[in-house]
């Protein structure tokens, strides 16, 4: 039951795992004051892992529901 959910953490857990290299890295601050980002491409990464996680989820959920046999009316 729980294994078919597995494909919906992946993303979620590759989005954490994004924002977390993001945040060891780090940033650097030039002498004349200018920030240098060096991987600010995770951010909007992690941020699409996780909204195509949730979704999958939902999907996935939705989809259990509506094929699940009603076992009530007979």
């Amino acid at each position: 039951m729980m294994k078919k959910y597995l494909l919906a953490t992946i993303p979620m857990m590759i989005g954490v795992l994004c924002l977390f290299i993001k945040g060891i890295i780090g940033d650097e601050l030039l002498p004349d004051g200018t920030i240098v980002e060096k991987n600010f491409f995770l951010i909007p990464l992690s941020y699409l892992f996780f909204i195509s996680g949730i979704l999958t989820f939902l999907f996935m959920a939705l989809f259990s529901t509506i094929k699940k046999p009603n076992i009530a009316k007979q």
